[in-house]
This record gives structure tokens, C-alpha cells and sequence, in this order.
């Protein structure tokens, strides 16, 4: 829901105010022709670029691409190219925000029908709450450990899904 805020501004500030909006709104499709999103597989084998509306700009195949087969590999183009068009669509939201302000993106993310990859809960991701809750699980483990000098290893557990995340890997929802 787009928050309200209550008018303590005067006429000529609000006219002011809508035609900068005005502006911004019609610089939005530059914004979005400008915009790309790259993807690849785990092992390079396919990487995809598409444009903000989703039009293919690039397909690089390796030359070993052929192992997978012809279903295989369009299967792999077409979630490659599925994961490209998510981070056009989070680089052109983050781009419009910049312009427009995170109320006015969110009513055309309502409007558009295309929420941002990043607000996606259905994507089988954790939440920052979740990420958050389990490290600091994790910490409190390894500490235990480190206590009773149990551990080697300083608490590392190769079975620990989140052992190896790289938080500069994360980003932003803008």
C-alpha cells in the first residue's frame, strides 16, 4: 500500500512537485532502455543478456554446451535467460527509484504487475530475518566450541549450507 502524506505544502510547491514528476515519469522508458541483465549457469556454460523489456541482447554458448542436448540446453537458456530478466528488472526498479522515489516505483511495481526480484518471497530463498536468525545460531555454536575446545576448525561446518556465503553477494531491494 502507498503511504499518504498529509499536504502541509502550498499549491505552488504541490504543482511544483507533480511536474517533476512530470519529468521523471517520461524519463522512465530512457532509464529502461538502457538497462540490462547478465546471466550464467553454475558452470559458464550459457550466459544471457537481456534488455529491460526482455528482449535477448546476447546468448554466449561454450563450446560444450552440446552435452546437455538440444531439450537440456534450452531448458538452461530459458532459466538463464529467466534469472538475466530478474536482474534487469531489479537494476531498472533500483534505476526508476532514483528518479521517481520508492513510493511512486512501488505503485508501478503494483501496476505492472512485476514485483522486484528482490521483494519475492516465493523464490524458495531465506529472509534477512531467517539469514539473520541462523547466523547468529551459527556464531553461538562456534563460540560454544571454541569454549570447550572442541573444533579444529574454528566451528566450520562444511555441511552448514550458509558456510560458504559470500554476504557481498547479497543485494539491495534499491
Amino acid at each position: 500500500m502507498i503511504e499518504r502524506e498529509p499536504l502541509n505544502r502550498t499549491t505552488k510547491q504541490l504543482i511544483e512537485d507533480g511536474r517533476a514528476r512530470q519529468d521523471a515519469l517520461s524519463k522512465v522508458d530512457e532509464v529502461l532502455e538502457q538497462v540490462t541483465g547478465t546471466a550464467h549457469d553454475r558452470k559458464r556454460t550459457v550466459e544471457v543478456t537481456v534488455d529491460g523489456r526482455g528482449r535477448l541482447v546476447r546468448l554466449w554458448l561454450a563450446p560444450d554446451a552440446a552435452r546437455y542436448g538440444p531439450e537440456g540446453l534450452g531448458r538452461l537458456i530459458v532459466e538463464v535467460a529467466r534469472v538475466a530478466m530478474d536482474d534487469a528488472t531489479q537494476s531498472g526498479y533500483n534505476k526508476v527509484a532514483l528518479l521517481l522515489g520508492d513510493n511512486l516505483t512501488f505503485a508501478l511495481e503494483q501496476l505492472s504487475g512485476r514485483t522486484t526480484p528482490a521483494r519475492r518471497q516465493s523464490d524458495g530463498g531465506i529472509t534477512a530475518e531467517e539469514f539473520q536468525a541462523r547466523r547468529d545460531e551459527r556464531l553461538r555454536r562456534t563460540a560454544e566450541e571454541s569454549d570447550d575446545g572442541g573444533g579444529t576448525n574454528g566451528g566450520y561446518d562444511p555441511a552448514d549450507e550458509l558456510a560458504s556465503f559470500d554476504p557481498s553477494s547479497l543485494r539491495s531491494d534499491r
